[in-house]
């Protein structure tokens, strides 16, 4: 397989840099056996039948991008410079990898002002970040994150606008709740109260596990054969209950229909032994055309960027052709795309 079979060429003005208000009212493509329909996310009440499973990603969005001060006191006085910081995750040791702007002007040992409450100490680089080591933990970092950080939009989005009072609500899921991403799963963004409520009268079930999206969901592929791409690694967790929810379901004859590539990807690292199991640690698998899905029977996404692991995703899962004619399809009538933008419901046909 080659970097370029998942290629497209997308229109600037279908990047979204706004989601649909409300959220249920942004278009979904339903592609089935039947072929492609243009229906709306609160069609989900309509499409999916009682007895199917949605498994829903309840990671939390931290404000992760911060702007600090670091100051020094050098031959010509004390000087300062401005220091852009985005969190990418916790380390074992306590302090955090970030990516800091501009590196190169900060040393080791050097403190980063954030705010009257909230500084950093620089205790290490490496490969193209920093590792911070903050003044405040547990509640009063988070407390002192919140009023200082911003909500780490993609960088497509941000590259068109700054991140706003808006976003902090906008890019985080209605049913977020453990705090450790610095990346929406932003299927998940197009639930609100009243669709879940219809989609519970309907009769459609839900399971909740966690997978901390990473920036490394960014990143993008840049060898030519896509087997040598070293995927990004992520931390998440299916518990005993999701287990016997969804082997419940699936014994009932009922759907698992993952809402989002992080769910997805967490259930089938669990079930990568051929059967589902409890599951607890980081995942880095790479699901590509030919992956064998153990639990999967649909999946609920957006439209994602050009050759990017997650194309490859839904490639595996509906074939690379039936991708193609269904982004050619979403181009032509005007979906909007990435994190902000449409949806699509994927139900591949049962060999």
């Amino acid at each position: 397989m080659k970097l370029s079979d998942f290629d497209f060429e997308l229109p600037e003005e279908l990047i979204a840099t706004r989601p649909a208000r409300p959220r249920s009212s942004a278009k979904l493509l339903l592609a089935d056996g039947n072929g492609v329909a243009d229906r709306i996310v609160s069609d989900l009440v309509d499409i999916l039948q009682p007895g199917d499973r949605l498994v829903l990603n309840d990671t939390k969005v931290i404000p992760a991008r911060l702007t600090g001060q670091r100051f020094r006191d050098g031959e010509h006085g004390l000087t300062s410079c401005k220091i852009e910081v985005t969190l990418l995750e916790p380390r074992s040791s306590g302090d955090w990898a970030a990516l800091v702007k501009p590196l190169r002007k900060i040393r080791d040992g050097e403190t980063i002002a954030f705010s009257e409450v909230l500084s950093a100490t620089v205790t290490g680089r490496a490969d193209g970040q920093a590792f911070l080591q903050f003044n405040l933990t547990g509640d009063d970092f988070d407390a002192a994150l919140a009023d200082v950080g911003a909500m780490p939009l993609p960088p497509y989005i941000a590259a068109k606008r700054p991140a706003d009072d808006a976003d902090k609500e906008d890019y985080q899921t209605y049913w977020a709740r453990n705090a450790g991403a610095v990346a929406a799963p932003t299927a998940s963004l197009h639930f609100d109260g009243p669709l879940l409520d219809a989609l519970r009268a309907r009769g459609v079930e839900f399971t909740h596990v966690t997978l901390h999206v990473g920036a490394g969901t960014f990143l993008p592929v840049k060898v030519d054969d896509v087997r040598d791409h070293k995927m990004h690694s992520e931390w998440g967790e299916v518990t005993e209950q999701a287990v016997d929810e969804i082997n419940a379901t699936k014994a009932a004859g009922g759907r698992i229909i993952p809402v989002g590539t992080t769910a997805l990807r967490l259930i089938e690292t669990a079930a990568k032994s051929g059967a589902l199991k409890p599951w607890v640690g980081p995942t880095d698998i790479f699901i590509t055309p030919g992956f064998q899905f153990q639990v999967t029977d649909g999946l609920m996404t957006n439209f994602h960027l050009p050759k990017s692991t997650l194309m490859m995703l839904v490639s595996a899962l509906m074939g690379v052709q039936r991708v193609k004619d269904i982004y050619s399809h979403a181009i032509g009538t005007g979906y909007r795309f990435f994190s902000y933008g449409d949806a699509s419901l994927l139900l591949p046909t049962k060999p």
